[in-house]
């Protein structure tokens, strides 16, 4: 272990020896060493020399390397505490040398900085919530891990003299959109607000008050698909779907808002956009299906069901999805021979689908639960049927379907 006094000496050395380019570099050459087999102690003092010389020379390498020395040493179970203390009081000037003098690496460093502040240094809360508002600021996609300490940075220090509770709201917004998945941050969201409503409110007003924000009108939308309330989320849907027309998940976002409410032909419109944005995509086709499913359009939901099949290379489920169309159909109808058939070519339809992706088990369900509604023998032999015999599907209730069995 470096004595107290060699290694404070080292973090304030002036270097009184030559900086020769050659020096210098070969100063370089032996902090890199050091750090290559991890005796950071060792290579501080020649990291300090090499930066009182030059910091901008091998700014590319040496101050991500200078950081990993000052977080081993400072982190040392063998260190005294003067030696933190120096760590500590040189730290913060380091973070700002490494960011002017090696500007690519200022999001990272920016965010490291902060970091420091609020747990090695424990500055006030204000303070350290500028650092960590400096670092999103210089890296938008800055890492959860650090939204989220200064998001409880905001909480913790929330009162009625500041507008803590809101920022911590926004914080945590933005990680709810980022992370659709993750349960914690609408559990933190659902704390710090009444109820959903409140929060819904909340961003509107936020829209309303800079109508042409298109972040704050995907925030809004976003935070009213999460709470389920797609009426709500129309408005700012249509707005992003104007602004940004290319844009994919608008129009998808926005044709499920309509579904849900049953703006069917609405929700038809934003289909037939996204197929002209990317007309090979199979789920454009299958859920413009449902929708012509929902308007009662059979024969026109079976024709795209089957175009996203066939778009898929072969689609359990969209061939499934027109089995449910046979037996909606065939529950509409008197329970006859003719009706019976269409239960036949519903059953067929899901078992070719079954066949296709043996996870369908809602296919092998149907299968079963049909059994009981599709021709027995004596009704094919009532009939003059045998086995191998084609029967077209008939009847004034199935006009749309134009589809045959094959009598087992």
């Amino acid at each position: 272990m470096l004595a107290g006094s060699n290694f404070t000496s080292s973090l304030a050395l002036a270097v009184e020896e030559d900086c020769d380019s050659m020096e210098v570099l070969k100063r370089y050459s032996l902090f890199s060493e050091y750090h290559k087999n991890k005796d950071f102690q060792s290579a501080l003092p020649f990291g300090w020399q090499v930066l009182e010389c030059d910091k901008a020379r091998f700014s590319k390498w040496i101050y991500y390397k200078m950081e990993d020395c000052l977080w081993f040493v400072h982190d040392s179970l063998d260190l005294a505490e003067e030696e933190v203390v120096a760590i500590e009081d040189t730290i913060l000037s380091f973070y700002d040398m490494a960011m002017q003098y090696y500007p690519d690496g200022m999001a990272y460093f920016q965010q490291r900085k902060a970091f420091v502040v609020e747990t090695w240094l424990e500055l006030e809360p204000v303070v350290v919530i500028a650092e960590y508002v400096k670092a999103a600021e210089y890296n938008p996609e800055l890492d959860s891990y650090y939204f989220h300490r200064f998001g409880q940075l905001y909480i913790n220090n929330m009162s009625d003299e500041n507008d803590y509770k809101m920022k911590a709201i926004d914080v945590y917004t933005m990680l709810a959109v980022r992370e659709p998945d993750n349960p914690q941050w609408p559990d933190i969201l659902s704390e710090l607000v009444d109820n959903v409503d409140q929060l819904l409110d909340i961003r509107k007003k936020n829209w309303e008050l800079d109508k042409e924000n298109m972040e704050k009108a995907w925030t809004y939308a976003s935070e009213c698909i999460r709470a389920e309330a797609y009426d709500r989320a129309i408005e700012p849907l249509e707005f992003l779907t104007q602004q940004s027309p290319e844009t994919l998940n608008y129009w998808n976002q926005l044709a499920t808002a309509y579904n849900k409410v049953e703006r069917y032909d609405d929700a038809e419109q934003c289909y037939i956009k996204l197929l002209e944005l990317e007309p090979e995509n199979k789920d454009f086709y299958f859920n413009l299906g449902l929708i012509y499913k929902e308007q009662g359009r059979l024969s026109k939901a079976r024709q795209y069901f089957q175009t996203a099949s066939d778009k898929a290379g072969g689609w359990g489920l969209a061939i499934f999805s027109t089995g449910l169309l046979y037996e909606q159909s065939a529950r509409g109808c008197a329970f006859d021979f003719k009706t019976k058939v269409v239960y036949k070519l519903a059953q067929d339809t899901y078992r070719r689908a079954y066949n296709m992706d043996q996870s369908l088990a809602q296919a092998r369900d149907r299968i079963g639960a049909l059994s009981g509604s599709v021709p027995t023998q004596e009704d094919y032999f009532f009939y003059g049927y045998k086995s191998g015999d084609t029967i077209g599907v008939t009847g004034d209730c199935f006009g749309w379907i134009g589809k045959s069995i094959t009598v087992p």
